[in-house]
């Protein structure tokens, strides 16, 4: 499998570096990157292209991993799937444009394509889905992060914000990606509060769901990449983990 990477920032350098150390079939072959040198350092780890138009790439890939913003999603996509090349997003946040998700969705099927979410920096998601249509009637997150990660000078606890996914990306494009994949996998516009608090250390992600099966609450407690406080090294390490498993033969969990 021949891969394309946009962005390349921390996480295409963890999920590179991981994927080249190994040996299996996926070929991390193309880089694009605003900045063409980033793109160029991590081509170089890999063996690979840095390309300076973004379709010359398409001409020779099986799916592109996008790792880069919310907007670049909504750019970069429609190109990508129309060309009916799968996808990997990274930044989940995007999809939670109701319009962009529509015209996206459309665009996927017609062309075969599909588009594919890693579980990124929680646990639990496996479980949401199993009851996301069966009695499930309340889904919270409640997130904790250091003042660091979310680029705030503050010695005490602060709520940051409380409402639906749908805001708090809008709001925190870049930090919040955690509601919006579990409002995908619920297919509802969860609650969610965001908490900033210099006792912590690490990205605290709090799941709670309830319904007719019963409860069930996740706890993660993630440490932030050392490239990039605003994400998790989980985020990375569930993308690894997902373009492994296309050449699974057995599939364990969803």
């Amino acid at each position: 499998m021949k891969v394309g990477i946009i962005g390349c920032g921390a996480i295409a350098n963890i999920i590179t570096t991981s994927i080249v150390s190994e040996e299996s079939n996926i070929d991390i072959a193309y880089f694009f990157d605003k900045d063409i040198e980033r793109a160029e350092n991590i081509a170089s780890l890999a063996g690979g292209v840095a390309v300076l138009d973004f379709e010359d790439m398409l001409k020779d890939v099986d799916l592109v991993l996008e790792c880069a913003s919310p907007d670049s999603v909504k750019h970069f996509a429609p190109i990508v799937l129309e060309r009916g090349i799968d996808m990997i997003v990274m930044s989940i946040g995007a999809f939670m444009d109701t319009d962009f998700y529509t015209d996206v969705l459309k665009i996927a099927k017609d062309n075969n394509a599909k588009i594919h979410l890693p579980s990124g920096a929680v646990v639990g998601l496996d479980g949401i889905k199993a009851v996301a249509k069966f009695g499930l009637k309340e889904v919270s997150l409640v997130t904790r992060k250091s003042p660091k990660s979310l680029g705030k000078d503050i010695d005490t606890e602060e709520i940051l914000f409380e409402g639906k996914a749908s805001d708090a990306v809008k709001e925190f494009p870049l930090n919040i990606n955690v509601a919006a994949t579990i409002s995908m996998a619920c297919n509802r516009d969860i609650d969610v509060k965001i908490i900033v608090d210099p006792k912590v250390d690490r990205n605290v992600h709090e799941i709670t769901a309830r319904g007719d099966f019963g409860e069930f609450k996740t706890i993660t407690m993630n440490y932030p990449c050392a490239a990039n406080p605003k994400t998790s090294m989980l985020a990375a390490l569930s993308a690894i983990r997902l373009l492994k498993s296309f050449n699974e033969t057995i599939s364990v969990g969803m």
